[in-house]
């Protein structure tokens, strides 16, 4: 949430969004701090790029309330959109120009404002600006709609899906020009699909399924909470059932003196439960974010975020039959 007594720089309260029968948004409730990096992850038709549009008032919404720098968009106009900067997830430029032209003219509609930075923005994604739109490949196109979002340094950058078409060494680009927008001050909402991409660059995370917020979190939260696979090898068998009470544990599956598991949380009772006998091998590897977010999908949209374990069902093998202890 915001500080006390600072706008939001974007806050959204029960947003529906209805396109005929079906329903988009179900009540979203979103609020992203001034000045922060703001990643919002879902799949296509999680409801991304709908939420986008009824910030920019290119939509408008069935039901609830929108405030974009604390300001109503259906009321802001043009004034507000000059403190905005926008990349759509799909572009479309208009053919007969260069890259040049068309964003020279975008500054000229903004009193000039930008025209400085063209050229040195254009030179970092290694844009020609003097070649028609129409000869532009994706990723080209792409470096056009990431210039004409960030050259007159506004107050908040909404960027849906954009490294789309650019090669690592662009996104990389991309990543450290949006640290430093948001170094001077900008608030900088990501949509994206890519975790990847938001981990790196954002400081909070929502993510949407079926049009409902399921979780808003800082990101080294999440990854503490998307935890851990290990894998120990003891000397002798152990106890099934001893297992089973080590909070935090999942997806346990002891085969002879191997166990395998999913860790999440702190490890100190796993590490007192393995100190208790003879350990020959520890392995533990961090799950990417990625495991997380299927968490979410694996669960219904209303039921918030998975919930560390208290301990939990062992299965065991033993000579290729499975079983279980509780």
């Amino acid at each position: 949430m915001a500080q006390q007594g600072e706008t939001p720089a974007i806050r959204t309260t029960g947003l529906v969004k209805d396109y005929g029968r079906t329903r988009a948004l179900h009540g979203l409730d979103l609020e992203v701090r001034a000045g922060e990096v703001f990643g919002f992850l879902g799949p296509n038709g999680a409801g991304k790029s709908t939420t986008i549009r009824l910030l920019l008032d290119l939509l408008r919404p069935t039901a609830g309330t929108v405030e974009v720098l604390g300001q109503d968009p259906t009321v802001g106009g043009p004034a507000l959109r000059s403190r905005l900067g926008y990349l759509p997830g799909e572009l479309a430029l208009p053919p007969r120009t260069t890259a040049g032209e068309y964003l020279h003219h975008l500054a000229a509609l903004r009193g000039g404002r930008g025209a400085s930075r063209i050229a040195g923005l254009a030179d970092r994604f290694a844009l020609d600006l003097s070649r028609d739109m129409r000869a532009l490949s994706k990723g080209n196109k792409q470096k056009v709609g990431l210039v004409q979002a960030f050259m007159h340094a506004p107050e908040l950058l909404v960027l849906d899906e954009p490294t789309s078409g650019l090669d690592p060494l662009l996104q990389h680009e991309f990543r450290a020009l949006a640290r430093e927008a948001a170094d001077d001050g900008a608030t900088i909402f990501l949509s994206s699909h890519v975790l990847q991409e938001v981990e790196q660059v954002a400081g909070r995370v929502a993510i949407i399924r079926a049009g409902v917020v399921v979780d808003v979190d800082d990101v080294a939260t999440l990854r503490r909470r998307a935890g851990q696979h290990v894998v120990l090898q003891f000397a002798e068998p152990v106890d099934a059932a001893e297992l089973a009470g080590v909070p935090g544990l999942t997806d346990v599956v002891l085969d002879g003196t191997t166990v395998t598991c999913l860790l999440r949380g702190e490890p100190t009772e796993l590490l007192r439960f393995a100190a208790r006998h003879r350990v020959l091998r520890w392995q533990a590897q961090d799950r990417e974010l990625e495991d997380l977010f299927m968490d979410f999908y694996r669960t219904d949209p209303g039921a918030g975020p998975p919930e560390e374990p208290a301990g939990g069902r062992v299965a065991v093998l033993r000579r290729g039959v499975r079983g279980g202890v509780r």
